[in-house]
């Protein structure tokens, strides 16, 4: 089946089904699009992947090393820095052979021989400058790649010609000199060029050539085995270099891979600031919004509310079919539970949005809780449970907003009278905490809540399976606005509850909240009370 039959299918059973196969409908609408939207974001990946390899095979055919344009650049230009940072080194071991020379060679042929080294020392470092210099895009691999070779063939080269004029002295001391030159440079050339092969390769093969071809030729016994350790001491350099060379690939292709990471990572992080940004934008202009609906939600509200109640009541006269009386009640009865639905709807946008201002006043929390428990008795009474009190004697007074503190205990009490069975029993507890301050506890005898819906039931509009299931369902604020509340007082909210045994809310009240834990009033301070209370009194 094509996906337009699939479509002409749903449309037909849309129309001719019941309200509950259009919701089933619906919901297996919503599921085919989000699995099309999974789909077309892992077909993107793929793309993006296939191109990435695509772009990565075709720099490697392109490339002289076997591995990306940008890895062979780099390595070009780690060459070109360790190799114009080495010239004063070369220079220091070509003083020091040209000093030796001078002993056992023509002076002139030492000169002339140094010069040359110094030129080619002047050459390989102003090219290496000009290549640090030249912009990326500007840089040919092969054209620098071949540059350098044949600079390295002419460095060898060099030093071929004194090796060899050296070891033509019949000198026996001269021989062990050359074999110790030869090393040097080569281990020199070798650390230097690892990251281009090639370099290495063209410094080291002349000068061992020249020293193996020279001294075997000469024939005795020490000119042998010069010749002999020779092709070893370049085997165990050239081993080397090839170590350095797949090392410093190595840590290119980490270093690529790590700042290609942290690209992502930073595009990810971007993005999430950015959805987060609109998240919170949209979410604060929701809360603005519902925050200045107050007055324009309410008005009407209250006019169904008076003239339903003046309906019910019959203040102008009896109805004429006693049935109105009957609405007009259940019109009143609504607007009330829509009235009391839409304040909590505005005080948690109210506490989300930071435009909850707190009237805050000395207030006795046992008191409160005494008095919200007299005005839901009767309403648990209805029910069948019953509420205990359980108050500590001698509490000091608390500087809070009394009608955020009543708040918080009537919708406390009320969920505790909601999910308790007829029977239950509701305990109400204040008291101190271990810190100095004061907490209020609401335990319930009721079937409790799971432990995995716990943050559920503690968000906006979040219920859990035992509110689906009752009768008398909410809109599950409350538990949030008293979350709410208790933050902008300082405090924490806590809610413990195990299944078949109950569940338990527990408030606390921050030590600095009360009465006894404040500052003492400084003298001056006192003194301008004093003065200000003598002012009022006259």
């Amino acid at each position: 089946m094509t996906d337009g039959d699939a479509e002409a299918s749903i449309d037909n059973i849309t129309a001719t089904s019941s309200f509950d196969t259009a919701e089933l409908v619906r919901e297996i609408r919503e599921r085919m699009s989000a699995v099309q939207a999974q789909k077309e974001q892992v077909e993107n990946f793929r793309r993006r992947d296939v191109a990435v390899q695509v772009r990565e095979a075709r720099e490697r055919l392109t490339s002289t090393t076997g591995t990306r344009r940008a890895f062979d650049l780099e390595l070009i230009r780690v060459y070109a820095r360790n190799r114009f940072a080495s010239s004063v080194a070369i220079m220091a071991l070509a003083i020091c052979v040209a000093s030796i020379a001078y002993l056992w060679s023509d002076p002139r042929i030492v000169t002339a021989w140094f010069l040359a080294l110094v030129a080619t020392l002047v050459g390989t470092g102003y090219m290496a400058r000009r290549f640090l210099a030249q912009k990326t895009e500007e840089k040919s691999v092969g054209t620098w790649w071949g540059r350098f070779t044949l600079a390295e063939l002419v460095h060898g080269l060099v030093w071929s010609v004194i090796i060899v004029h050296l070891a033509g002295i019949d000198i026996e001391s001269s021989k062990i000199f050359v074999f110790f030159v030869m090393l040097l440079v080569i281990a020199l050339s070798t650390m230097m060029s690892a990251t281009l092969p090639a370099a290495v390769y063209a410094t080291a093969l002349p000068v061992s050539a020249a020293v193996i071809g020279f001294y075997t030729l000469r024939g005795d016994a020490l000119s042998t085995s010069v010749a002999l350790l020779t092709p070893l001491a370049l085997a165990y350099f050239l081993v080397l270099g090839r170590q350095l060379f797949y090392g410093g690939l190595m840590q290119l292709q980490h270093r690529a891979e790590k700042d290609a990471l942290i690209a992502e990572l930073e595009q990810a992080k971007a993005n999430s600031d950015e959805a987060r940004r609109r998240a919170e934008e949209a979410n604060l202009a929701k809360s603005r919004f519902l925050a200045t609906m107050s007055h324009e939600l309410r008005t009407p509200l209250n006019a169904i509310l008076g003239f339903s109640e003046v309906m019910k009541s019959e203040v102008f006269g009896a109805h004429a079919v006693p049935t109105y009386r009957e609405y007009a009640g259940d019109i009143h009865q609504s607007g009330e539970h829509l009235l009391n639905l839409i304040n909590e709807i505005l005080d948690l946008s109210r506490i989300e949005a930071g435009r909850y201002e707190l009237n805050e006043d000395a207030v006795a929390l046992a008191y409160i809780a005494e008095d919200c428990h007299h005005l839901l008795k009767l309403r648990a009474r209805n029910r069948g449970a019953t509420i205990r009190e359980s108050f500590e004697l001698g509490l000091p007074m608390l500087w809070a907003d009394e009608r955020a503190i009543r708040q918080i205990t009537l919708n406390l009490l009320s969920n505790a009278i909601k999910f308790t069975p007829q029977g239950g029993e509701i305990l109400m507890t204040v008291g101190r905490t271990g810190d100095g301050g004061q907490f209020l506890s609401v335990r319930d005898t009721g079937p409790g809540i799971p432990e995995d819906e716990i943050p559920i039931v503690l968000s906006s509009f979040g219920q859990g399976t035992l509110a689906m299931k009752t009768a008398e369902q909410g809109a599950g604020l409350g538990l949030p606005i008293v979350k709410g509340l208790v933050d902008l007082h300082g405090g924490s909210f806590e809610l413990r509850s195990k299944l078949r045994e109950g569940t338990e809310a527990i408030v606390r009240l921050p030590a600095s909240r009360v009465m006894t834990a404040l500052a003492p009033v400084a003298p001056e301070e006192k003194q301008t009370l004093q003065s200000f209370a003598v002012r009022r009194a006259i």
